[in-house]
């Protein structure tokens, strides 16, 4: 799972590393194209203040994470991942990753977002890799940039009981909104999220039980570091 991330960061980070040096160059040539040459005029002493630095368009976080996971059906027995008899749980852990905005238009910017969640809760344990399709803007007069984010990808789990552990698909939607505290620094203030997982049970292991996918709820804050 931490290699998955790795592999997607690291084209996260490639892609990045490419539009702004895209950027940078389409910068480059505009302003030589528009230079006159040095004999046509003598030289003067420019007023124009200095070249403003692009804006940052990337951010890199690893905040304090909580998920409630929730189930209408209780499972019973050695693979029940929330606890024999129980039809929800919460898991505590962390979650990193890193997004880079694409695209803009006026003050809404689009781009990708990878992440990746760890958590644990009376033994049991759920890891969440996602990849997703990130947006967000400045909304209000004031400097908090709301976001929202679909994604998709796998969720491992493992009940308390058994070391037995299986991959599903896991999906949800996620919206929050980041405070800028400085030119590098966003404060989180908060993100939530809703998606579904299929976790380890009876049915996905042992087959003896009908489960359904559950329902995962989470929550985060913390901080952002922008690039």
């Amino acid at each position: 799972m931490k290699l998955r991330f790795l592999a997607a960061a690291a084209t996260l980070a490639l892609a990045a590393h490419a539009a702004y040096a895209q950027q940078t160059g389409e910068a480059s040539s505009s302003q030589s194209s528009t230079a006159s040459p040095a004999a046509s005029a003598p030289a003067q002493v420019s007023s124009a203040t200095p070249t403003e630095r692009a804006p940052y368009k990337g951010g890199l976080y690893l905040n304090p994470y909580a998920v409630r996971i929730s189930n209408t059906v209780a499972d019973t027995g050695t693979f029940a991942f929330l606890g024999s008899g129980n039809k929800s749980a919460v898991f505590y852990g962390v979650t990193f990753g890193g997004y880079y905005d694409f695209a803009e238009a006026g003050k809404l910017h689009a781009g990708l977002e990878v992440r990746d969640s760890l958590a644990h809760g009376h033994s049991a344990s759920i890891n969440s890799f996602l990849v997703g399709a990130r947006v967000s803007g400045q909304a209000f007069s004031r400097p908090i940039k709301p976001y929202a984010l679909i994604a998709v990808g796998a969720g491992t789990t493992r009940s308390a009981t058994n070391p037995v552990h299986i991959t599903r698909l896991q999906y949800g939607v996620y919206a929050g909104a980041d405070y800028p505290l400085n030119r590098h620094f966003d404060w989180r203030t908060f993100e939530v999220g809703y998606g579904s997982v299929t976790t380890v049970s009876n049915d996905t292991v042992g087959g003896t039980a009908s489960i359904p996918a559950s329902t995962a709820i989470s929550f985060t804050t913390g901080f952002v570091i922008r690039y």
